[in-house]
C-alpha cells in the first residue's frame, strides 16, 4: 500500500542552530547539546543534563534552541556525508540546555506528527538516501539547507499508529540508557574505592577498620618525597610490566597467512565496543591483546587533551569484538607481571590521566604529540601488599563482568532495533493496537 507524504516544513517547524562553544560577556550561561551528543544517542534525556558543556547565548537564541519533548534534533553538517542526517529524540524537556550549531532542530506539529516516529523515520536507511542525495558541498564538508530538510517526504500513517512505533523504540531506547547508567556508577564504584584505598589510604586494616583514620602507621618515602602506609615499598610503574606488545594496523582484506582482527584505535579506547575489523599476518599472533592487557594511546591528544589514555582489556572486550583483538599502530599495550595487578594498574594510571599528569610526557614530531612511555614508566610509585591488590582485583573484577555483560545486551538491543526499525516504518510488521509498554 502506497502511503501518503508529507514535506516536513509542512508537518513541523525546522530551525539551524549557530550557538558556538564560547563563552561571552553579557550573555547567558547556558549548557550546549552539541553534534556529538545527537550523533551518539537515540535520544536525549536529562541523564545526560550533567554531561553537556557550558557555554553562553542571546535570549533569542535560548527561545529558539531550547530543547523540549518532542522535538527532533539532527546533525546538519560535517566532513563527512555519512555523519550528517544522524537523527535524536528529545524525550525530556530541558531548562538550560539548547542545541548547538551544526545542527538542526525540528519542532513536530503533535497533532499530525510524533517527534518518536520522525526520530526513527530519520534513523532509516530511506531517510539516510534522500540526506545522501540532496547533500551539498563535496571533499572539505557536506551540509544540509534548511530547504532539502524542508522538502524532506515523511510517510503519513495514523497518529495513534505513529505513537505505538514510537513507544517501541522508546522502550528499547530506556532500556539501553539504563544499562548505560548502571555502567556509569559501577564505574563510578570503582574509582572512588580506588580512590579510598590507594589515594587517602583508608583501605582496610586488619579490623576492617579505614586504615589511615584509624591511626594507621605512615613512614616518608625519600624516593616518593610523601608519606606511605607502613611495609608499603617504592616501585618503578615499568616493574610491574611482564612485557610490551606493539600495535598493527594490518589489512582491509583477508590475505593468505592472516587472522581476523578487530584493531583498537585510540578513538576506541573510551568504549571499547565495535572497533573496526582487520586482518594480521599470523606471525605478528604474539600481539594478540589477552585478559588484563593494558592498551595506551601514544599519539595523538589535543591542546586540552594529553595523549596516554588508557583501556583495561577483559574477557568481555575482547568477545563482543569478534574473539581476537590488536591495538593500532599510534597504541602500545601492556602484559602484567600477574593477571591480579591489571585492575590496580589500571586505575592508577588512569588516576594520574585524570589529574593531567600526562601532558608532562609529551612530546612532538612533526606536529604530532607522542607519549614519553619509556620516560613515564621509569617513575617510582609506591606497591601496596600483595593481598590488598588481590582484594580489590577481586572486588573490581566482579564489577567488570557486570559492566561488560550490560554492554553486550546493549550491543543485542540495538540490533534488535536496528532489525525491527525497517519491518515497523515499512509496514511489513503490524503493531498490536492493544500493545502497551507502559
Amino acid at each position: 500500500m502506497q502511503m501518503d507524504k508529507q514535506k516536513l516544513g509542512d508537518i513541523a517547524t525546522v530551525e539551524i542552530s549557530g550557538v558556538d562553544k564560547k563563552t561571552k560577556d553579557g550573555e547567558q550561561e547556558i549548557r550546549l547539546c552539541n553534534f556529538v551528543d545527537v550523533y551518539y544517542n537515540w535520544a536525549i534525556t536529562t541523564a545526560q543534563h550533567d554531561g553537556f558543556m557550558f557555554a553562553t547565548a542571546r535570549p533569542n537564541e535560548i527561545s529558539k534552541f531550547q530543547l523540549k519533548k518532542g522535538q527532533v534534533a539532527l546533525t546538519k553538517d560535517s566532513e563527512t556525508r555519512d555523519d550528517i542526517g544522524v537523527p535524536t529524540y528529545i524525550a525530556d524537556d530541558f531548562d538550560d540546555v539548547i542545541l548547538g550549531y551544526h545542527c538542526a532542530l525540528i519542532t513536530p506539529n503533535k497533532d499530525i506528527l510524533d517527534g518518536r516516529y520522525l526520530n526513527a523515520l530519520l534513523h532509516t536507511d530511506y531517510a539516510k538516501k534522500y540526506f545522501a542525495c540532496n547533500a551539498s558541498g563535496s571533499g572539505q564538508r557536506y551540509a544540509l539547507s534548511v530547504e532539502v530538510l524542508n522538502s524532506f517526504p515523511v510517510p503519513m500513517i495514523p497518529l495513534r499508529n505513529q505513537e505505538r512505533i514510537g513507544e517501541i523504540f522508546s522502550a528499547l531506547d530506556k532500556k539501553i540508557e539504563l544499562n548505560r547508567r548502571i555502567n556509569q556508577n559501577l564505574e563510578a564504584m570503582v574509582k572512588q574505592l580506588y580512590d579510598y584505598w590507594f589515594v587517602q589510604f583508608d583501605f582496610p586494616n586488619e579490623e576492617g577498620k579505614p586504615y589511615k583514620s584509624s591511626g594507621g602507621e605512615m613512614v616518608w618515602n625519600e624516593k616518593l618525597k610523601r608519606e606511605i602506609p607502613k611495609r608499603w615499598k617504592d616501585i618503578t610503574l615499568n616493574a610491574f610490566i611482564d612485557k610490551n606488545k606493539g600495535g598493527d594496523w594490518g589489512y582491509d582484506t583477508s590475505k593468505d597467512g592472516t587472522i581476523k582482527v578487530g584493531c583498537v584505535r585510540g578513538a576506541d579506547i573510551i568504549k571499547l565496543n565495535d572497533v573496526p575489523t582487520r586482518h594480521i599476518t599470523s606471525k605478528h599472533s604474539d600481539r594478540l591483546l589477552e585478559d588484563g592487557d593494558i592498551v595506551i594511546e601514544i599519539s595523538g591528544g589535543s591542546p586540552v587533551q594529553a595523549t596516554g589514555r588508557v583501556a583495561l582489556i577483559t574477557k568481555g572486550v575482547i568477545e563482543r569484538n569478534g574473539g581476537a583483538l590488536v591495538c593500532s599502530n599510534f597504541c602500545q599495550s601492556f602484559s602484567m607481571k600477574k593477571r591480579v595487578l591489571s585492575e590496580y594498574f589500571y586505575y592508577l594510571w588512569q588516576s594520574l590521566y585524570d589529574n593531567d599528569n600526562m601532558f608532562n610526557f609529551e612530546g612532538k614530531t612533526s606536529g604530532i604529540k607522542n607519549f614519553q612511555t619509556d620516560v613515564f614508566l621509569a617513575n617510582h610509585w609506591f606497591e601496596a601488599q600483595e593481598q590488598l591488590i588481590e582484594k580489590f582485583h577481586a572486588i573490581v573484577s566482579q564489577y567488570h563482568l557486570m559492566i561488560d555483560k550490560n554492554i553486550i545486551e546493549n550491543n543485542n538491543l540495538t540490533k534488535q532495533r536496528d532489525e525491527l526499525l525497517p519491518l515497523l516504518m515499512n509496514g511489513q510488521v503490524l503493531v498490536n493496537s492493544d500493545l502497551s509498554l507502559g
